[in-house]
């Protein structure tokens, strides 16, 4: 791409996430001028190591989430699929809630519900209620994240039910969570974001309660941790997260025994190394196709992008929406992607494609832009040479119609 259509993806989105940072909306890019705001307190002036950032709101709900520096990615010391089984052991019973059933009680209560997602390089506890329960809120976070009991019956049922998705994933139509793995471990070959994000069938058995509990005492420590609110006073969250993360300590802290010393393995803190490869996998004809459902062929194609922290990150971005793409079956409407270059100049031009989607991947020191299609098994080769080419053209010319489009379109998900 030349330097001046770079320009010109960068200039025009560039403005508007400073014009959304100075309204106090989310964006990609104003998460990190927000996390620079004078309001946030760290342990220069704090002395604990938490990270808090706020961002007022109107209306009776409060959002918060504790964001940790945990993933897949970190797991090269460890068996892999540790965050898998985190993942399923979220908000289980604590310390201060032997029964789960009345953390969920108590949070009902406040209108709230809460949830958990694990990715390569980043693991979210979220909760969110009526903002008279804030307290209450940060007190269950607190629980989950630093003093979980994990029980080996919680480990047990977590076990079991990572063996009964693995054993499932075959017979998804859907397939975009292995094609992510493969896609991922092709692009980083045996190290960091290359490292699987579902455990591994051979890995079940492995992974123990003593060695999750060496895993969070080495990643859920303050400085790796961030504890964001919206619709919350920031000295109010900053009060309750001094009470229920600081002032008790972890139950790693507090119990010494729960791991052994010589497992006390340090994080890992490589660079992603991009190597570039070949992942495939063959499978026999899944079980949905007796349902009438098409058998298809998957293929995914991608490129070393760029990390959330380039330059470059918001025109990889704006690059990513006009590739857009979805299925061929997908209904129109804002943000759907109907008038992209993959809708545009692939499924409205094959009609044996049945999906064509862009992804983009970024990360804190590198990044993948990459293409799945799916299309009947006998047209895998001209699947190949149509998104090739396609990935091609994104070095061309831009048509200023589709970059306003992609930029309306980035502004109106902002």
């Amino acid at each position: 791409m030349e330097p001046s259509e770079r320009e010109k993806l960068r200039g025009p989105v560039e403005q508007e996430s400073d014009e959304h940072a100075a309204d106090g909306q989310t964006s990609g890019e104003s998460t990190q001028t927000d996390l620079r705001h004078p309001q946030k307190r760290t342990s220069d002036d704090a002395s604990y190591g938490y990270a808090e950032w706020t961002e007022s709101g109107v209306g009776k709900q409060v959002k918060i989430s504790v964001v940790i520096d945990s993933g897949s990615r970190y797991e090269v010391a460890y068996p892999s699929g540790v965050s898998h089984f985190l993942e399923k052991l979220a908000f289980n019973s604590t310390l201060y809630y032997p029964d789960k059933d009345e953390m969920f009680n108590k949070l009902e209560k406040h209108g709230g519900i809460c949830d958990s997602q694990a990715s390569r390089d980043t693991f979210i506890y979220a909760a969110s209620a009526y903002t008279s329960g804030l307290n209450d809120v940060i007190q269950l976070l607190a629980e989950a994240t630093l003093r979980p009991q994990i029980t080996p019956d919680e480990v047990d049922s977590a076990r079991q039910a990572i063996s009964f998705e693995l054993e499932t994933l075959n017979m998804r139509p859907e397939q975009e969570t292995l094609l992510m793995d493969m896609i991922h471990a092709a692009a980083y070959r045996d190290n960091t974001l290359g490292l699987p994000k579902l455990c591994p069938q051979k890995n079940i058995n492995k992974i123990d309660r003593e060695l999750l509990f060496t895993y969070l005492s080495q990643h859920y420590t303050p400085e790796r941790m961030v504890v964001a609110g919206v619709g919350v006073d920031h000295d109010k969250l900053c009060d309750a997260v001094q009470k229920h993360f600081v002032d008790k300590k972890a139950i790693w802290e507090s119990d010494r025994g729960l791991f052994s010393p010589h497992k006390n393995i340090t994080v890992d803190d490589s660079v992603a190394q991009y190597t570039g490869g070949l992942v495939q996998e063959e499978c026999d004809i899944p079980q949905f196709a007796s349902a009438g459902l098409p058998v298809l062929s998957h293929v995914m194609i991608g490129l070393e992008g760029c990390s959330h922290q380039d330059p470059d990150f918001i025109a990889v971005c704006v690059l990513n929406m006009m590739l857009g793409g979805g299925g061929s079956f997908s209904a129109g409407g804002p943000g759907k992607g109907m008038y992209t270059r993959l809708y545009t100049n692939v499924l409205n031009r094959y009609h044996w494609m049945y999906s064509a989607t862009a992804y983009n991947h970024a990360y804190s020191d590198t990044g993948l832009l990459c293409i799945h299609a799916s299309a009947p098994p006998n047209h895998v080769k001209e699947m190949v040479e149509v998104v090739v080419k396609e990935m091609v053209n994104m070095a061309g010319n831009v048509n200023g119609q589709e970059l306003r489009v992609s930029h309306i379109i980035i502004t109106w998900r902002s």
